[in-house]
């Protein structure tokens, strides 16, 4: 058994949002332990964000290609299956961590490897391979653990062996025939990539709607897209049972339609579970397994005496990695004000307060055509109490960058504002190319700006971001008819 180490932070989970309270704490002249069992990055950067559109840019690039008169009749041949991988290999170091685990002993940071679990309050024991480390926290633990896929409980589907998105995101061969079972981000981007790299994929959607959780509109682009490409997309229908006697046989679906598919993979992108089942969580009051409900500041409610954070997906504010990113520093710099006797700025939208939370979280997925929102959707806002505008326009019929960009470009964006006090609660778009919209639609629902101020936004020709004239002239118009 190892001495006891002091530290003043105990992180646990050393992925992108780990990484950051880390930066932040010491930063702000605080002593750091940054605990991770597996690789140092975490599953973004390993089987998620980064190795799921390293898939997914040469797909959408050829797609991107054959609309374009002129280019398109230079796509003569199939997508190099092996090129891709070895591309998405390089930009997940080829799943060795060294690198990251470099930057943390660059920021001053004690990395240690191992699985940690909480042992009271702000005592932090980690499972090494060289037996057990002990860590206390003079100031914080901060919980930064992520979440794990969740698979339903079906009959066979232990012997089937799904797919996960790890499977999904580090195979090395194509599957000739694919059923993805989920119709959010990680169904829809997942059909997109295997689909464009030759598999037969089927997507099963037990709902109506892809993309539940954004603009309705938004989702029949995205299922038009798919269909075009020759996805099969099903609505109203999943799995019931699965079966799979031969291991390296195919697989055959029992679908709740009555109907059966057979499939060399499944893949199940069917939700997420916190990683909080193993941490130790009863041993300060808390139920193991559940989600770590938190204030604005990022800690724990249930822990009264204020020691324990939780960021990222574990609090299941926004399960998205750029938001348990700002969470990230948001807490870093909440830890080391409260070390240093500070007072701290937590009101609505103050530098200690996760604010965007609540108002303006962004989402990209990297579909053909691309999805892309922030705030609130029309639905949401009128639940929410505000009286609402809602303003829609066909980017193709009306953005000359558009149409430059894709010939017959087909997409729409939707502005949803606050109609008494004239800003935007939210932005959707739909279309290739309009991820790089976002930001714009970001500052202007987490500043509140102003419509009348967004007039003097004046936007580039000829490029897409042109749309924001035509929503502003289409609100203009409506509120004059």
């Amino acid at each position: 058994m190892h001495e006891p180490e002091t530290h003043d932070v105990v992180v646990l989970g050393a992925g992108p949002v780990g990484e950051n309270v880390a930066d932040r704490a010491r930063a702000a002249g605080l002593s750091v332990a940054v605990v991770e069992r597996e690789l140092i990055g975490g599953e973004c950067s390993y089987w998620a964000c980064v190795p799921s559109k390293a898939l997914l840019r040469p797909v959408l690039a050829l797609a991107d290609a054959r609309r374009v008169a002129g280019a398109s009749k230079a796509v003569t041949s199939s997508i190099d299956a092996a090129a891709v991988f070895k591309r998405r290999n390089h930009f997940v170091g080829d799943w060795d961590d060294s690198g990251q685990a470099d930057w943390i002993a660059g920021i001053g940071a004690t990395l240690v490897r191992g699985h940690g679990r909480l042992a009271g309050p702000k005592r932090v024991v980690v499972s090494t391979p060289h037996g057990e480390v002990t860590l206390i926290a003079r100031h914080a633990v901060v919980v930064c653990t992520g979440t794990r896929a969740a698979l339903p409980d079906l009959p066979g589907i232990a012997e089937a062996r799904p797919w996960t998105n790890r499977e999904a995101t580090e195979a090395t061969s194509v599957p000739g025939r694919l059923a993805v079972v989920g119709a959010g981000g990680v169904g829809v981007e997942m059909a997109t990539a295997w689909q464009g790299l030759g598999s037969a994929v089927t997507l099963l959607v037990r709902g109506s709607a892809l993309l539940p959780r954004m603009e309705p509109f938004v989702g029949e682009y995205v299922a038009r897209g798919l269909a075009d490409a020759g996805v099969d997309v099903r609505t109203g229908v999943s799995v019931a049972a699965l079966h799979r006697p031969d291991a390296a046989g195919p697989v055959r679906l029992e679908l709740t339609d009555g109907s059966e598919l057979e499939v060399d993979e499944i893949l199940f992108a069917t939700g997420r579970t916190p990683l909080t089942d193993d941490l130790g969580l009863d041993t300060v009051g808390l139920t193991p397994g559940d989600w770590l409900e938190v204030d604005d500041t990022c800690r724990v409610r249930a822990v009264e005496e204020g020691w324990l954070y939780a960021c990222g997906d574990a609090n299941h504010r926004a399960l998205l990695t750029h938001e348990g990113k700002y969470q990230a520093r948001i807490t870093g710099d909440v830890i080391g004000a409260r070390a240093a006797g500070t007072p701290l700025d937590a009101a609505p939208w103050g530098v200690h307060a996760a604010t965007a939370d609540h108002h303006a979280v962004p989402q990209v997925f990297f579909t053909d055509p691309e999805a892309a929102a922030v705030g609130l959707t029309a639905e949401q806002a009128e639940r929410a109490g505000h009286r609402v505008q809602v303003v829609d326009v066909e980017i193709g019929d009306t953005v000359t960058g558009a149409n430059l960009h894709a010939d017959g470009y087909r997409g729409r964006a939707r502005m949803v504002v606050d109609a008494g006090e004239s800003y935007l609660l939210g932005v959707a778009f739909v279309g290739p190319g309009v991820a790089e919209l976002l930001h714009s639609a970001t500052i202007a629902v987490a500043g509140r700006v102003p419509i009348s101020r967004l007039w003097h936004a004046v936007p580039c020709f000829p490029t897409i971001s042109e749309i924001w004239l035509r929503l502003l002239e289409a609100y203009r118009d409506a509120r004059t008819a």
